[in-house]
């Protein structure tokens, strides 16, 4: 799925309106697994200025980018860190490694040849889903545009349920954030 979904339907799932740090620790953790990606891509992209197709086509499916995806998208890391959070009785840790979780848990079915070694370390097996949320070769054009209007349509619901400027600020820009996806795709796949 696209970042920017994540971080509603982490914010949806795990946020609190009564406990603001509950509910930033839940967008924080859905943000982290893309983390390193975005990390990555970007410092390769924009400050070694490496074409996009080398980015992208090599180094994504490199062994050292790989051997960082396995970490940060990991069902036994991020199922050791909600196990400390219940075991502390913490919610906003339980909210932040429960969003991860989440995060990596809709990802896990969605990526058809470039998904993460989500069972690391006990295995590198990858995952190769029929479906991608992206790829148009295995079902993207269907998947962009429903996943694009279910993240809108819970942030109608997240913008009812939050009243405070800073979340309502950071909800409008979860939604504004998916325009360049909906751009994208209108481009690439018109009517």
């Amino acid at each position: 799925m696209y970042t920017p979904t994540h971080l509603i339907v982490g914010m949806a799932a795990f946020g609190r309106v009564d406990a603001p740090k509950v509910t930033a620790a839940a967008i924080v953790g859905a943000a982290l697994p893309d983390m390193s990606l975005y990390l990555l891509a970007g410092t390769h992209l924009f400050i070694l200025g490496v074409p996009p197709d080398i980015v992208f086509g090599q180094l994504y499916y490199s062994d050292l980018w790989q051997s960082i995806f396995r970490i940060d998208n990991s069902f036994i890391v991020w199922g050791g860190v909600l196990a400390l959070g219940v075991a502390l009785r913490s919610a906003w840790l339980v909210a932040f490694s429960g969003a991860a979780l989440l995060h990596i848990g809709l990802d896990f079915p969605l990526h058809h040849d470039d998904g993460r070694a989500h069972f690391w370390p006990i295995t590198n097996w990858v995952f190769q889903s029929p479906v991608s949320y992206w790829d148009p070769n295995h079902h993207g054009r269907v998947l962009t545009p429903l996943e694009i209007a279910a993240s809108w349509a819970i942030c109608v619901g997240l913008w009812r349920k939050y009243i405070g400027r800073i979340f309502r600020g950071l909800i409008a820009l979860f939604a504004a954030l998916q325009l360049p996806v909906a751009a994208a795709w209108v481009m690439n796949f018109p009517a």
